[in-house]
C-alpha cells in the first residue's frame, strides 16, 4: 500500500477510535467504558487501538485534548466575532461557559478529566490550549487601556481558574441552566471589576 493511502487509513482508524470513545465516555464515563466496547463501536480491531494508543487512559487523554481544542476554537471565534476587545473578553468567557452545558464537555472535561488525568496533566493541557488565549485577551485589553496595567500572565491564570471553577459548578449542578446564568453573572462582574475607571 502506498504511504499516503496508508497514512489516510491510519488517520481514519484513529478518528473512528476517538469518535467511539467520545460517545462512550460521554454516555457511561471513563470507568464504565471498556476498551472492547470502544473497538467494537469504532469497527476496528483491538490491535488497532494499541497501535494508536497505549491504552484507555491515553485514548481518554486524546479525547480530552480534542475537547480542549474545540473549547479554545469556540472561545476564539466568539472573541473574533465581537469586533470589540471589551465585548470580546465577555463573549469568549460566555462561549466557554455555554459549552459547559454540553454532555461531552461536562462528563469528559469537567467530571472525569481531573480524576483520570490528574491535576498536573490537566493543567498542562489547559495551559497549552486555553491559557494563551486568555493571556492574549488580557494583554490586548491592557494595551487598549481597558484594564489597568498589571502582569497579564498571573491575571490570566486567575481568570482561567475562576472560569474553570464556574464550569465545575455548572457540570455538578442539578439545574445546569440556572447555574450557568448565575456563573455568567459573576464572571461579568469580575470582568467589569478589572476595567479601568472611565
Amino acid at each position: 500500500m502506498e504511504p499516503r493511502r496508508q497514512a489516510e487509513r491510519s488517520e481514519a482508524t484513529r478518528g473512528a477510535l476517538l469518535a467511539a470513545a467520545r460517545r462512550l465516555f460521554t454516555d457511561r464515563g471513563f470507568a464504565d467504558s471498556a476498551t472492547e466496547e470502544i473497538v467494537r463501536e469504532a469497527g476496528v480491531t483491538r490491535g488497532a487501538l494499541y497501535h494508536h494508543f497505549r491504552g484507555k487512559e491515553e485514548l481518554f487523554r486524546a479525547v480530552f485534548e480534542q475537547i480542549e481544542v474545540e473549547l479554545a476554537e469556540r472561545s476564539a471565534r466568539a472573541v473574533g466575532e465581537s469586533g470589540d476587545l471589551r465585548e470580546g473578553l465577555r463573549a469568549g468567557c460566555a462561549a466557554f461557559l455555554d459549552a459547559c452545558l454540553e454532555p461531552d464537555v461536562q462528563r469528559i472535561a469537567l467530571l472525569d478529566g481531573p480524576a483520570v488525568l490528574g491535576w498536573d496533566t490537566l493543567r498542562a493541557i489547559e495551559e497549552r490550549y486555553v491559557l494563551g488565549l486568555v493571556v492574549a485577551g488580557i494583554e490586548g485589553a491592557i494595551a487598549e487601556g481597558i484594564i489597568e496595567t498589571q502582569p497579564a500572565q498571573p491575571l490570566a491564570q486567575m481568570l482561567l481558574g475562576a472560569l474553570t471553577e464556574g464550569a465545575m459548578l455548572i457540570a455538578r449542578s442539578e439545574n445546569v441552566r440556572k447555574t450557568r446564568a448565575e456563573v455568567g453573572e459573576i464572571v461579568e462582574r469580575l470582568l467589569k471589576g478589572l476595567e479601568r475607571p472611565a
